[in-house]
């Protein structure tokens, strides 16, 4: 851990902070108390555990075009969107951010995917390839900040004109004297922003954020949101065993574009409707276990995912559901206790809207 990081962990101890093994906040003893900061003010995460990419050269976009499920392509300088890397045969390797910035692409990944997304990168970089991949984990410490005071806060930074611009657009100021790249977007559906500046810099950018009135949040907050609005996460709902169209990510996808990696699988799965599992959210009646499996009946039907307390005091999970079992308003069984399957914003169904049309 660098200096300036541990002087951020310093100044988050000191206002409650419980640390994770892995070291960053997993809670501030508060989230409970402040649930309606969510409707009325300003939440802020450290997301810094998340790894943080920078693709250079003259081929980047190319590159990452091929190599990811959405339309890079398409995009100019000052937009960003979510894709996916996937194996050849479209299992599901991680969802990922991207940005286009003037001379380099910025990509946030999830938390303890960055050795392995860097070689899965440079794997794929061949001699004639004018691309290099950076990795800018260590030298930033990244921010998220949620609720409808969110917009005020980021303008008082300095990004005011980012508040009307759609999701995945960011812009770099100066705050401090120092560069603050700030993009539109929570990671989840709750609106709000993702601000990333240099790590020397984070414990004074937190402690701004505090005097703005921004509430700190830990990790178990993150993951109460995480699983109610239905955001997979690596090593849960995007592992090998998946692929994003079960994940409820074709918003992710590019049914347009040429060749990448995957898309064969992906065109033949959307062409002849061959999705036989959905992600779906699930109000369970008492604590569960990851990788229980799911009933209809006496007939297994999926597996449970994610599992978590709410802090709406509710027992909700995330699990794969066999596509003609039924969706929402299926009651199944986890463990032998009832379970309603309910919807998930973060979710696009395309085949679904398929098969209703």
């Amino acid at each position: 851990m660098t200096m300036s990081l541990a002087t951020l962990r310093q100044v988050q101890a000191s206002t409650g902070a419980q640390f994770h093994p892995d070291g960053f906040p997993w809670i501030f003893g508060q989230e409970i108390n402040t649930r309606n900061q969510l409707e009325t003010g300003v939440i802020l995460f450290d997301r810094t555990h998340w790894g943080r990419l920078l693709l250079q050269g003259a081929d980047r976009i190319r590159y990452l075009h091929n190599q990811s499920t959405n339309d890079i392509q398409k995009l100019n300088v000052g937009q960003g969107c979510d894709t996916v890397f996937v194996t050849s045969t479209a299992r599901t390797i991680d969802l990922v951010s991207a940005y286009i910035e003037p001379e380099q692409i910025r990509l946030v990944i999830s938390p303890g995917q960055r050795q392995r997304i860097i070689q899965w990168l440079e794997k794929y970089i061949f001699f004639a390839d004018h691309v290099t991949v950076l990795d800018h984990t260590d030298a930033t410490a990244m921010f998220t900040l949620i609720g409808p005071g969110s917009h005020e806060l980021v303008a008082q930074l300095g990004a005011a004109d980012l508040t009307a611009q759609p999701l995945g657009n960011h812009t770099v100021i100066a705050w401090e004297n120092a560069p603050v790249w700030t993009a539109v977007g929570s990671g989840l559906v709750t609106p709000g922003y993702t601000i990333i500046v240099p790590v020397e810099m984070a414990a004074d950018f937190w402690q701004w954020c505090r005097q703005q009135g921004a509430i700190p949040w830990g990790e178990q907050a993150w993951e109460w949101l995480r699983i109610e609005q239905g955001r997979p996460a690596v090593g849960a709902e995007l592992t090998e065993d998946y692929n994003p169209f079960e994940a409820g990510l074709w918003h992710c996808v590019s049914l347009q574009k040429g060749c990448y990696i995957g898309q064969e699988t992906l065109a033949r799965l959307n062409t002849y409707q061959g999705v036989k599992q959905q992600l779906w959210g699930l109000k369970l009646t008492a604590p569960a276990t990851p990788g229980t499996p799911i009933y209809l009946g006496e007939e297994k039907v999926g597996v449970l995912t994610s599992y978590t307390h709410s802090f709406q005091e509710e027992h909700r999970g995330l699990g794969y559901i066999r596509t003609k079992a039924g969706g929402v308003g299926l009651t199944v069984q986890v463990d032998g206790k009832t379970a309603e399957v309910v919807d998930l914003p973060f979710a696009h169904r395309g085949y679904l809207a398929q098969l209703q049309g």
